[in-house]
């Protein structure tokens, strides 16, 4: 069975909703599941240096609601045993840097990277639209500083990328998290690891009929 997961990695309901992904297949005793991450961006339009964080979510609504928002995200986290410290993030940066990073990898890599990065942002409120950051992430996870260097410097993995934006446009994905599962079957937004359960299952009565 393959997931797809469509993210973005400033997208806290992503990284919840990877997190329960996870805690499902660790209790699911069925065929072998294998993942691909696909690429998303939730803010396209911000440039390399990105915006302060409060600027930008003001678009979002009033301090008042978007503090409430945090807060909320915060508590989906800690029920997940997932830390957020929204306090610590000062930066909305351009995720582009972080999704070459994140294809340039082998893909026994690619999970561990994608948890890498998202604690860097939400935990440690590092920039990880910098490419210094991205790159002393990968020093830290043992991984080829340079051969990530020359992916986000020039680019590699932009057709992939595009690619990925694409195939979300085709099957009109307007936010994520996202999850297909088998090519036959989704999931928007961060479920519980019981919901994939019943999902993995649907899945499987649906080859079988």
């Amino acid at each position: 069975m393959q997931i797809e997961i469509f993210q973005d990695t400033i997208c806290p309901w992503c990284r919840i909703g990877k997190k329960n992904l996870f805690d499902a297949i660790a209790r699911w005793t069925g065929e072998p599941i294998q993942i691909q991450y696909r690429t998303y961006l939730l803010s396209p339009e911000i440039d390399k240096e990105g915006k302060p964080f409060l600027e930008a979510m003001a678009s979002k609504g009033s301090p008042a609601v978007v503090q409430q928002m945090l807060s909320q995200v915060t508590r989906a986290g800690e029920a997940a045993n997932l830390a957020f410290r929204f306090d610590k993030v000062e930066k909305m940066p351009n995720t582009l840097a972080s999704h070459q990073f994140i294809k340039s990898v082998a893909p026994a890599d690619t999970t561990r990277v994608v948890d890498a990065i998202y604690k860097a942002y939400f935990e440690d409120g590092k920039d990880i639209g910098d490419s210094e950051v991205l790159l002393a992430l990968a020093e830290e996870l043992g991984i080829d500083r340079e051969h990530i260097r020359d992916a986000i410097e020039n680019e590699r993995k932009s057709e992939e990328i595009e690619a990925d934006l694409a195939f979300a446009r085709d099957i009109q994905i307007s936010g994520v998290p996202f999850f297909v599962i088998d090519g036959k079957f989704a999931l928007s937004g961060a479920h519980a690891p019981e919901n994939f359960l019943k999902a993995f299952d649907h899945v499987l009565n649906m080859e079988n009929d």
